[in-house]
């Protein structure tokens, strides 16, 4: 992709290098980068009407405000890009290096791992971070840049997330290495492979040896049947039973004899013993791999829902925002967001006791399951709440808020219920429009706005 852009790439790495001080991308960026596109697009139509750039107007001929424009969508692009690839490719790191002014030094000039900087209360993503990279610990990225080809091997090296892999592809443009594309693994995932492969060996070995032993038994039973047939017996004795106590009947049957037959045997007997071994060195993997797999599937449940009631948590709110986005910029977006906010919560607490409060989320939540059956729920906060209604719940949204509101009511006037149970919440929702929404962030402000004037309007507002 960046070789299509040739000369474009060149200009824009040129540029990046001398004034990477000026462009801000905000921390929170999207990975939408249509508005800085547009807004490079005005500048230049207003600047230069009815010409091209790139053919009839040149990057160099651009004025500042305007190159600086184009080097903001620019990054923003090939940031998002190096991202998507990050995930798809299931890779711990992506980015793009270029040698910087001072000797065994490298320019990040675009990376999938977002630093934060802070200017005016402000985040901003850290760009053109030079960094002194000693030619020891890095042998492979320096030899795919003076080489201009693709090393073999890896660069491996410890920091704070383990121990990682690296590995490195020149980017050449023209016959010329402008720089150095790095991606990296961490060695737990290259463990596991090698775990994989290290059992389908061991497998494989153990195969071989027990055909090994067939043949030789078979061989040994041919040419000495005479001698060999109480070996025979217990061999196939443990082959039915296996069990080990066999091995002491033929080395009792093979003690004080010297010959070929009780050498054999005393063999046969150890080998026997190292089958045993192994194949309770097998069940022990087996079980043990059997645990890790519960273990990790336990922490991938708790790492996305929520303790307290069972539904999707705040990590999981994040994944499929962005999975709407993606959506969002395949022009295939349809859904609606309602936000939901548990109304006095703290003087539930405060006056019945937190243990009361958690009953009231949880009765809050069990009812939000209840109605809105077909969508996801997230509880993004200690009393609130996010709905993402797609398909059969997005086509009745009115009506399931209506049926909320009502049991709502309902639930106010049971005088069964204990003031603690007879919950009060707010519901907002906002419907995604492709005119006005630029992202799924923006559906939920517009749910979380909608949720507040129907908070002001229950007298629920926080003071």
């Amino acid at each position: 992709m960046i070789k299509a852009d040739g000369e474009n790439f060149l200009q824009f790495q040129n540029y990046f290098l001398e004034n990477n001080e000026k462009i801000l991308i905000r921390m929170d960026f999207s990975g939408d980068y249509q508005p800085a596109k547009h807004k490079f697009e005005k500048l230049f139509a207003e600047q230069y009407p009815n010409k091209n750039f790139g053919t009839d107007i040149k990057f160099d001929e651009l004025p500042e405000n305007i190159k600086l424009a184009y080097t903001e969508f620019y990054i923003e692009y090939w940031t998002n890009t190096f991202e998507k690839a990050r995930d798809s490719f299931g890779i711990k790191y992506a980015y793009y290096l270029t040698p910087g002014k001072e000797k065994l030094h490298m320019v990040w000039m675009i990376d999938a791992f977002r630093e934060p900087k802070t200017i005016d209360g402000v985040e901003y993503i850290t760009l053109g971070i030079d960094v002194l990279e000693e030619f020891d610990a890095h042998q492979k990225m320096w030899t795919a840049w003076e080489s201009g080809e693709e090393p073999e091997g890896y660069d491996t090296y410890d920091n704070e997330y383990g121990k990682t892999y690296a590995y490195y592809t020149p980017l050449n443009i023209d016959g010329k290495t402008v720089g150095v594309i790095g991606t990296e693994i961490e060695i737990e995932e290259v463990n596991n492979e090698i775990l994989k492969l290290t059992l389908e060996q061991s497998a494989g070995m153990g195969v071989i040896l027990l055909i090994c032993v067939l043949i030789l038994l078979w061989f040994i039973n041919k040419k000495y049947i005479s001698k060999l047939s109480h070996l025979q017996l217990n061999v196939r004795e443990y082959a039915q039973k296996k069990d080990p106590q066999v091995v002491e009947t033929i080395e009792k049957e093979a003690d004080g004899n010297k010959d070929e037959i009780a050498s054999l045997a005393m063999q046969v007997a150890a080998m026997i013993l190292e089958l045993e071994n192994y194949m309770k060195s097998l069940v022990r993997i087996a079980k043990e791999l059997s645990s890790t797999k519960e273990k990790v599937d336990q922490m991938h449940e708790l790492a996305h829902k929520d303790a307290l009631t069972g539904v999707l948590n705040k990590n999981s709110y994040d994944k499929a925002i962005r999975q709407l986005d993606w959506k969002i910029q395949d022009g295939n977006a349809e859904f609606a967001i309602a936000m939901i906010d548990l109304n006095f919560l703290k003087r539930i607490n405060d006056t019945y006791g937190h243990e009361s409060g958690n009953i009231a989320i949880q009765r809050l939540c069990r009812m939000l399951q209840d109605i809105f059956k077909n969508s996801q729920v997230f509880r993004i906060g200690g009393d609130e709440f996010v709905i993402i209604l797609e398909n059969e719940d997005y086509f009745n949204v009115d009506n399931l808020v209506n049926e909320f509101n009502d049991k709502l009511k309902k639930n106010a006037s049971d005088k069964t219920l204990e003031a603690w149970e007879k919950i009060s919440a707010s519901i907002g929702v906002a419907v995604y429009d492709e005119i006005i929404d630029s992202s799924a962030s923006n559906v939920f402000k517009r749910a979380d706005k909608a949720m507040y004037i129907r908070k002001k309007e229950m007298k629920a507002v926080r003071i």
